[in-house]
């Protein structure tokens, strides 16, 4: 009779270690859960307030502050996934006023076609149809090659790649022309790099093109609105 007692006290025991073990796990998790929450909690308005002033230094390389008076961040609309931008996501869009006339659009665009992928862009608009100017916010194009597109790696200093865009509109460059020169377009391109040289000269084209036509629409939206296009039947 004594074996099935030991038996079960072994089994008792091994209960008790597995009940002590598990709650010293539950203990661990909800104390790591309530750390997690709290160092979120401290932090959220630091990554927020990190976040707004990343847009607003990209912003202000496109779009000088000179041109506006309006709270930028506060007039914006949410642009829906656009195909003509390169956009699969939801984006923002900044509209700039001047004593309240439309003077510029801030939005974002992508090339897909970049020789490592994707290249993100964000681009200035004027209200009269000229692109103010555009800069590259990511892309993995090969250092020392195609990376002269972002104006940090641009060896020119003087005079980066990226800065013939500026202040150009279809008046002065038909848009069939807003492609490399290696394409027959307008642009220079880096000997030996020109996909990505390419990629950027036609998403800055297309970019302008769909902000021309939609920018009536966009500035007459709400601040917080949204704009999504109609499907033609």
């Amino acid at each position: 009779m004594s074996e099935p007692i030991e038996i079960g006290q072994r089994e008792a025991g091994v209960f008790r270690i597995s009940a002590r073990t598990a709650g010293i796990m539950l203990a661990f998790t909800l104390v790591f859960t309530a750390l997690m929450a709290g160092t979120y909690k401290a932090t959220a308005p630091m990554v927020a307030a990190s976040a707004l002033a990343e847009k607003q230094r990209l912003i202000g390389e496109v779009l000088p502050g000179a041109l506006y008076d309006n709270d930028l961040m506060a007039d914006a609309i949410t642009l829906a996934p656009q195909k003509a931008l390169g956009l699969d996501d939801e984006t923002r869009l900044w509209r700039a006023r001047k004593n309240g006339v439309p003077v510029a659009l801030v939005l974002e665009a992508a090339a897909a076609d970049g020789y490592s992928g994707r290249i993100g862009l964000i681009v200035a608009v004027a209200a009269d149809g000229r692109l103010i100017a555009v800069r590259v916010t990511a892309h993995k194009e090969t250092p020392g090659l195609g990376d002269y597109i972002d104006p940090k790696k641009d060896r020119n200093k003087t005079r980066p790649w990226i800065t013939q865009f500026n202040n150009l509109g279809f008046d002065s460059v038909p848009q069939s022309k807003w492609r490399v020169k290696k394409d027959g377009g307008r642009f220079d391109q880096m000997s030996g790099a020109t996909i990505s040289a390419r990629a950027v000269t036609r998403a800055s084209g297309r970019t302008l093109a769909w902000a021309v036509e939609h920018k009536d629409s966009l500035f007459a939206l709400p601040a917080n609105g949204r704009f999504e296009e109609k499907e033609t039947p």
